[in-house]
């Protein structure tokens, strides 16, 4: 038998495992890297009267901005039957369903934040309105749902 349609106005539960990030930041931040990295690079070469040890800090220097704005690309979260993990900059935690009380995104958030069991927050970076606001919301309110489904508190907007 299939699956009810959902009501009119709501979003369809997403299926287990799904993955939220900000694709075009990604996209954007990986390719200002690459560019910048490259751009560097060249200067290095054509600089015909540097020595090895300046060519090697353009280099090096490419390399570094490269994995800054890599770092700042990484933020993801992934939900699965098992909970949900929050990748963030330096941090990475595993959450279970029962763990996440309220799944927020108010207006002027930069990224969604998690009210969780022991009373803390944890922003969920992975989700974030800058660029692509409409899909953050859309990512928002799936995970809002996924909360709903499977664990026990409730998700408030």
């Amino acid at each position: 038998m299939p699956a009810p349609a959902p009501e009119p106005g709501t979003d369809p539960v997403p299926g287990l495992p799904v993955v939220f990030r900000p694709t075009r930041t990604r996209i954007v931040l990986l390719t200002v890297g690459v560019a910048i990295l490259a751009t560097l690079t060249t200067i290095a070469f054509l600089l015909e009267t540097a020595g090895a040890a300046e060519r090697a800090s353009f280099v090096l220097t490419g390399l570094l901005f490269f994995a800054v704005l890599l770092l700042l690309a990484r933020p993801k979260v992934v939900a699965d039957t098992g909970g949900v993990t929050v990748v963030n900059l330096t941090t990475v935690r595993h959450l279970e369903w029962a763990e996440i009380i309220r799944v927020n995104l108010r207006p002027g958030d930069p990224w969604v934040l998690l009210d969780l069991s022991d009373g803390t927050t944890l922003p969920a970076m992975g989700i974030q309105p800058g660029v692509a606001r409409g899909q953050a919301v859309r990512d928002a309110k799936a995970l809002r749902a996924l909360a709903e489904r499977h664990g026990t508190g409730r998700a408030d907007g």
